[in-house]
């Protein structure tokens, strides 16, 4: 199957789903592009994901505010403008800083991340999360969290 390319206007994107505290918007799926995944992720103050690897590569670009990354056990907080790249089974983790924040993420060929953040908005209501559920749907879509 090859890919088509495509334009996709603010007003033809799906909607942001609600992954454990985040508003996460696919804006294209692995599947879509037959090689990488685009999401764009916003979230107040705090909220991210804990500490995690899979077997996928990720960059994330900063659009606004400030957020904390941990990768291999180093912290950076990252401002305005900052890219990170995080190569597959690189332990890593983020929270947003003060005010919260927006990136860009890009997710590398064979990534499952489109499918576990719509698995996660499907099947764990807002609020508190329900942790085995979560950790059942992570080990189903390839994410093994270092907690």
């Amino acid at each position: 199957m090859t890919s088509q390319a495509f334009v996709l206007p603010p007003g033809q994107q799906a909607p942001a789903l609600n992954v454990v505290g985040m508003q996460i918007r696919v804006l294209a799926a692995n599947a879509a592009t037959q090689s990488f995944g685009i999401t764009l992720q916003q979230g107040e103050e705090g909220t991210g994901p804990p500490p995690h690897k899979h077997g996928w590569d990720e960059a994330f670009y900063v659009l606004k505010g400030e957020v904390n990354f941990q990768c291999d056990g180093k912290s950076s907080a990252c401002a305005t403008g900052t890219l990170v790249y995080v190569p597959r089974g690189t332990v890593h983790g983020f929270s947003f800083g003060h005010g919260g924040g927006l990136m860009l993420e890009i997710a590398g060929t064979g990534a499952h991340a489109a499918p576990f953040f719509t698995a996660i908005h499907d099947k764990i209501p807002a609020g508190a999360p329900d942790i085995p559920k979560l950790l059942e749907l992570a080990q189903q879509h390839g994410v093994e969290f270092a907690i």
